[in-house]
């Protein structure tokens, strides 16, 4: 059994876990709620662009622009995955590159058997992670959520856009933790590129008061464009884009935040748990001490009695 003294030290340790891990929770919170004022004030800009791209396609034909073709054989892949850089999230980062691994498994085995499958990470962990397990790397993205801005969408866009263009890869998707509230992130993987006929984009609005849900309702609307559509959709492309992995990764930072803070939550409690055991063991050792040596004071007294 161990001392008294062992026992004090490892109650004072989890008390200055406990400590640490509460103020984590806290920071945590804090950050979530920047976050989440980002992602609700990205959300209807980002469904407003798609509607428009799906009206300007609508009346041209897809072959008009080269980001909308199907390539017949899709011979390379690249795969933006968007981790945290930090752990301390629970199982944030882990169910996600499970599901990279399991979209790899399940649609790209063939290229990355062939070598043709690309990964671009963002976020330390899953560089980390595919950087050990061999894959080829494109790109280093790590440490950008300590000061995520927009620009860097638009460079991870450029890249894939310019890989496309060039055939190095024929088909980019993003997986990431889409964030739906404090408890919950969906794992996602959708298309990027070539743009999909049916664009991917669902929002979960159901914590944002600011956004009207009537508006995600469709309309039946005739436009008429100026300058011509070909032009607008020359010109909306790249900010489509941008725009849409720019939601990716705010929505994966706002998860990794409500992530966070559950788990810093949840060790808190835990350490309460633990500091409750560790004083009852700490008094029953107590007591068992004091009537040690109680019997012996009893047993000397006794002993010089009896002479």
């Amino acid at each position: 059994m161990a001392s008294l003294r062992d026992i004090r030290s490892r109650i004072g340790s989890v008390k200055n876990t406990q400590q640490i891990t509460r103020a984590m929770k806290m920071v945590a919170a804090a950050k979530l709620r920047k976050a989440q004022e980002r992602i609700f004030s990205a959300r209807p800009y980002a469904f407003k662009i798609r509607e428009m791209i799906g009206h300007l396609r609508a009346g041209l034909d897809v072959a008009t622009h080269p980001l909308f073709e199907e390539r017949e054989e899709v011979e390379g892949a690249l795969l933006i995955v968007v981790t945290s850089d930090r752990g301390l999230a629970g199982a944030f980062n882990a169910n996600l590159l499970k599901v990279a691994e399991a979209t790899i498994a399940e649609r790209f085995q063939a290229q990355r058997d062939a070598g043709t499958l690309k990964i671009l990470a963002v976020g330390r962990k899953a560089h980390e992670y595919f950087g050990k397990r061999g894959f080829d790397l494109v790109g280093d993205y790590q440490g950008v959520f300590n000061d995520l801005k927009f620009p860097l969408a638009g460079e991870v866009v450029d890249i894939a856009v310019e890989g496309f263009l060039d055939d190095e890869w024929d088909v980019v998707e993003v997986i990431y933790n889409e964030f739906k509230n404090t408890i919950t992130q969906n794992r996602v993987a959708e298309q990027l590129l070539p743009i999909p006929a049916e664009t991917f984009f669902t929002p979960v609005m159901e914590e944002s008061a600011d956004v009207d849900s009537s508006a995600l309702e469709d309309e039946e609307v005739e436009y008429i464009f100026e300058p011509s559509a070909e032009v607008l959709l020359e010109r909306l492309i790249p900010e489509y884009l941008q725009y849409q992995l720019w939601r990716a990764l705010l929505e994966s930072n706002a998860s990794e935040q409500g992530a966070r803070m559950v788990a810093m939550d949840n060790a808190t409690t835990n350490a309460g748990e633990l500091l409750k055991d560790l004083k009852l063991t700490y008094n029953r050792v107590r007591q068992a001490a004091i009537t040690t040596e109680i019997i012996e004071i009893s047993s000397g007294a006794e002993a010089l009695a009896a002479k």
